[in-house]
């Protein structure tokens, strides 16, 4: 008896162990052995287990039609480098043809991790088929954005992707980001899955098409958008070093204990003005802040939190707006599209650039009255006070010669370091509006 009670024990918890073993194989097999997956779904790609969610990991924004393409790039393939900021297990891109004026044909497209040292060089083993509703190729409209499916590729912060697209015929201008302070590179042919990147002879200090790259992360929990002009573009950071203020940034909030997990997505736009679109005269700084804001950060992929860094050009740039109300009431209509997505702000007072060729003390005076506003606290959620982190304290009126990039109004990487270190991190996890 005592032997036939430990048989039915025995065969009772084999029985266990296989039902166990058939719940992990069907909750983690999936189409093709991916987490998630539907049966449709290509080799390619990925639908991530729902312990995660998506965030965006790297960002930049369109900021004009690239000058010269009017048959955009026919026949070649263009390897964009680019930065993340948090890591995950699967990825997906989005392209843009905003200011193209003819539909954009991508016949091919490809996702890698970099071997490293600024090369076109992919890392062995993951390279990876980018699809788009299953299909390899995919053709955008004038004006146009899309994002891919997802690939499954382990991606670390702090890592260089390199994402490659072909385009098999000639398009409109090329939609671009002229300031990327990275380079990337272009090949003749469809180059698009070569891993040794010997084709990628013609380098460029552009990013085409490309304006975001979002990772399924279980350790990320949103991302913090900064939006400006300039100094939020980097345009004076060492490049290929990612010492913009948004890189140091992310440093922290990967890093730093009790920071929040957050993706740090970049859409500043060298020259960019609040108020005013770009002209003919200055094409490549982008339709103005107010215009783009739902586009490149309410919008963006887990946005938790905003931080604008804007409004000196605005001064420097014909035609001047010297009426200090008005931008303020332009920064006030930020945090109100924010709020209406359930978005606090996090705003900067407006730099020194004492020193430099467009200073005068009327647009001095113009500044100072912007900052005093924006301190009292009826502009912005939060504050942060860059004038005052980077100013020189013996001239206050001039940046701090070791944050000077040399030019008295850009700052340098010492710079950009001190205004990531300005931000308090803790204000970018309170999700609810204030109410001003």
């Amino acid at each position: 008896m005592t032997r036939r009670v430990g048989f039915l024990l025995l065969a009772g918890l084999a029985a266990v162990v296989l039902l166990i073993s058939a719940g992990i194989f069907v909750g983690f097999g999936g189409a093709g052995g991916i987490p998630g997956a539907a049966p449709h779904e290509p080799q390619t790609s990925a639908a991530p287990a729902v312990s995660g969610q998506w965030v965006g990991t790297w960002s930049a924004a369109a900021a004009s039609a690239e000058p010269g393409t009017q048959d955009g790039y026919g026949q070649m393939s263009i390897r964009n480098v680019v930065h993340t900021s948090v890591g995950g297990s699967s990825a997906r891109i989005r392209l843009s043809n905003l200011y193209g004026t003819r539909p954009l044909a991508v016949g091919h497209a490809s996702l890698a991790l970099s071997a490293g040292g600024g090369s076109p060089l992919a890392t062995a083993g993951t390279m990876r088929r980018i699809t788009f509703d299953g299909k390899p190729s995919v053709t955008l409209p004038a004006g146009g954005e899309l994002t891919s499916d997802p690939v499954r590729l382990a991606v670390p912060g702090n890592a260089d992707l390199l994402v490659t697209t072909y385009s098999p015929a000639p398009s409109g201008p090329a939609t671009y980001h002229p300031y990327a302070r990275q380079t990337s590179y272009l090949a003749r042919g469809d180059r698009t899955e070569d891993p040794a990147g010997t084709a990628y002879t013609e380098q460029s200090p552009y990013w085409r098409y490309l304006t975001g790259v979002d990772v399924f992360s279980t350790q990320a929990h949103g991302a913090v958008v900064a939006i400006g002009d300039s100094i939020t573009d980097g345009i004076t950071s060492t490049p290929g070093a990612n010492h913009r203020w948004t890189d140091f940034l992310a440093d922290r909030l990967r890093n730093e204990p009790g920071a929040p997990r957050y993706g740090v997505l970049n859409t500043g736009i060298s020259g960019n003005r609040l108020l005013t679109d770009s002209n003919r005269l200055s094409p490549t700084n982008g339709p103005s802040l107010l215009s783009r804001l739902d586009r490149d950060a309410l919008s963006r992929t887990g946005v938790k939190a905003v931080v604008v860094e804007i409004g000196v050009n605005d001064l420097f740039k014909a035609p001047r707006q010297l009426d200090a109300q008005k931008i303020v009431a332009g920064m006030r209509e930020v945090v109100h599209q924010a709020h209406t997505h359930g978005l606090r702000v996090t705003g900067s007072t407006l730099t020194p650039f004492g020193g430099h060729r467009g200073y005068s003390r009327q647009l001095n005076a113009v500044r100072e009255q912007i900052n005093h506003v924006i301190r009292s606290g009826t502009v912005y959620d939060e504050v942060v006070d860059f004038d005052r982190t980077l100013r020189d304290p013996v001239h206050p009126l001039r940046l701090r010669p070791a944050y000077d990039s040399g030019d008295h109004l850009h700052p340098s990487d010492a710079g950009y370091r001190a205004m990531a270190d300005a931000v308090d991190v803790d204000h970018l996890r309170r999700a609810a509006p204030a109410a001003l």
